[in-house]
């Protein structure tokens, strides 16, 4: 990828996401209770925008969910802000939903040490998104999320490049429609949250609304793939006593039984959820009720 180049970008000032926003023009100027007030106003705003995205971001639901049945992988990749969103994200996806760390990746420029000292001048280099993902050993069915709430920083468009060359499925998540990030992916979700409280600072607004499409993305893949039955977390590992708690409770609310039963159902299915509620739920041995999760991959729908 040496050599690559990053497309003609707008002027930054230019950038919805760094306009100045007259709500806050004197917010220095506000006592703090009607500055806050001010501040609540605009996060308002936030869900609206994302609202507006959602027919792309259940299109890039069901993309990524059909590629989890080919093997596939979900990779964030940002810079600063973005970058530590899309980090925090996938490291919540294993103890949520019981899945390997390797499924949902988050990379963010500069490396992990970027999660706590921020490294703008890694942003600005696109051969180092693609250096990144390649290390990571991105693949034609991985889906590679690019985040940046401007839509233009180049270490992101350097990584979609790399996957688009592979054939891979490409989604660019910002803050600013017809951006150049937007233009050059698979799926653009563009929430226009508008110019932040502070001026361009997108840890603000964007960064809300970067969460919140995140929050579905992740949630909405896994509810697709069978982590989930109805609206329980029924592939929790109960690895400590708030867990083992909430283990005992989903039990519970599938099966009918009390918290006494299910903290044996539990104990007797090796302390996997599923296998405790099929056992219940249809008489079975622990052995039998692996068995049929197996048949089904560890669906619990379909084992029912």
């Amino acid at each position: 990828m040496e050599g690559m180049q990053a497309p003609d970008q707008p002027i930054l000032g230019a950038l919805l996401t760094e306009a100045r926003n007259p709500a806050t023009e004197h917010l220095d100027e506000l006592p703090t209770l009607a500055m806050l007030e001010v501040i609540n106003d605009e996060d308002a705003k936030v869900a609206g925008a994302v609202r507006a995205e959602l027919p792309q971001i259940a299109r890039a639901i069901d993309e990524v969910a059909a590629r989890f049945g080919r093997s596939g992988r979900l990779f964030y990749i940002g810079a600063g802000t973005s970058g530590r969103l899309g980090v925090l994200d996938a490291s919540e996806c294993p103890p949520t939903f019981s899945v390997s760390a390797d499924l949902v990746q988050g990379l963010i420029a500069g490396g992990d040490s970027a999660l706590r000292l921020s490294s703008e001048h890694s942003e600005d280099s696109p051969e180092e998104g693609a250096r990144d993902l390649a290390a990571a050993k991105f693949a034609q069915d991985d889906t590679l999320v690019g985040i940046a709430a401007s839509g233009r920083t180049p270490y992101v468009l350097g990584a979609i490049a790399h996957a688009k060359k592979l054939g891979a499925l490409t989604v660019g998540l910002t803050c600013v429609p017809g951006s150049a990030i937007s233009q050059a992916v698979d799926i653009p979700i563009t929430p226009a949250t508008g110019p932040e409280v502070l001026t361009g600072s997108t840890r603000l607004k964007a960064g809300t609304a970067t969460k919140l499409v995140l929050n579905m993305l992740s949630t909405g893949v896994m509810v697709r793939t069978g982590a989930t039955f109805g609206n329980l977390m029924v592939n929790v590992r109960p690895t400590n006593a708030k867990l083992v708690d909430r283990a005992h409770r989903i039990i519970a609310a599938a099966t009918g039984c009390d918290m006494e039963g299910a903290a044996r159902l539990l104990e007797e299915a090796g302390e996997d959820v599923k296998t405790a509620i099929v056992m219940q739920r249809l008489s079975l041995s622990r052995e039998a009720a692996e068995a049929r999760l197996a048949a089904v991959h560890g669906v619990l729908a379909k084992a029912l």
